[in-house]
């Protein structure tokens, strides 16, 4: 499967999650910054309202794509050990790659959220969204972090990922909707026509159109019906 774009991802994940429509308990959490696009989608389909959930992946002192692991806003702090094992590093040895990576978090946090707070989660229904995974190092550290703040529910919403990867986030969340497992899996970006890079102006435009959206059906769905005078 191929999506046009991340908004086509996110159009085909609101099929698959009709259900919370409208649910007042129900919010989705986008994974910046790709996340974001797919999330709008999602906001405005299901009429819920969004946010991001900010985690940075720590990358290998010689490839900073490769995830060591990752560190979510809450402060939670996720290790794949196995590629830690590869490079032969402790924890303690990746201190300096966490401590930039939380200043980046920080500066994103006032970015995007404008003085807006953080959402209450505690017994919520949580979406938790991005545009893909490969490693999911940064989307298992999202999921530690969002268990911290007891969601009483947390779906994850992923158009596209390798199998193995998606097995094992099914057992982390309370439910997983994936669009596509393809065979062999490359990159997320190859399951996408356009697959440009999304901004820190973009992420802060969806999320203000997100926010007058929903707005916009509050009111129109609670103004009181008016009948003809005859």
């Amino acid at each position: 499967m191929t999506f046009k774009n991340r908004e086509e991802a996110g159009r085909r994940l609101v099929e698959r999650l009709i259900q919370y429509c409208d649910d007042p308990a129900a919010v989705i959490l986008a994974l910046p910054r790709g996340g974001v696009a797919v999330g709008y989608q999602l906001s405005l389909g299901l009429h819920l309202p969004l946010d991001v959930f900010i985690t940075r992946k720590l990358g290998a002192p010689d490839n900073p794509e490769y995830a060591l692991g990752a560190v979510g806003e809450t402060g939670t702090i996720y290790l794949n050990h196995d590629a830690m094992a590869v490079y032969g590093l402790s924890h303690s040895d990746i201190d300096g790659v966490v401590h930039v990576q939380q200043q980046e978090i920080a500066r994103r946090q006032n970015l995007y959220r404008q003085g807006r707070h953080f959402p209450t989660l505690t017994d919520r229904i949580v979406i938790l969204v991005d545009d893909g995974i490969a490693t999911g190092s940064t989307f298992f550290a999202s999921i530690h972090s969002a268990r911290h703040l007891k969601p009483r529910r947390l779906i994850g919403a992923i158009p596209v990922g390798p199998v193995e990867t998606i097995q094992e986030v099914r057992t982390q969340v309370d439910e997983l909707v994936v669009l596509a497992t393809p065979e062999p899996f490359w990159a997320v970006g190859n399951h996408y026509i356009d697959f440009a890079q999304v901004s820190d102006h973009d992420v802060v435009q969806y999320l203000n159109l997100a926010e007058e959206s929903l707005l916009g059906w509050k009111e129109r769905s609670h103004s009181p019906t008016i009948s003809p005078t005859r």
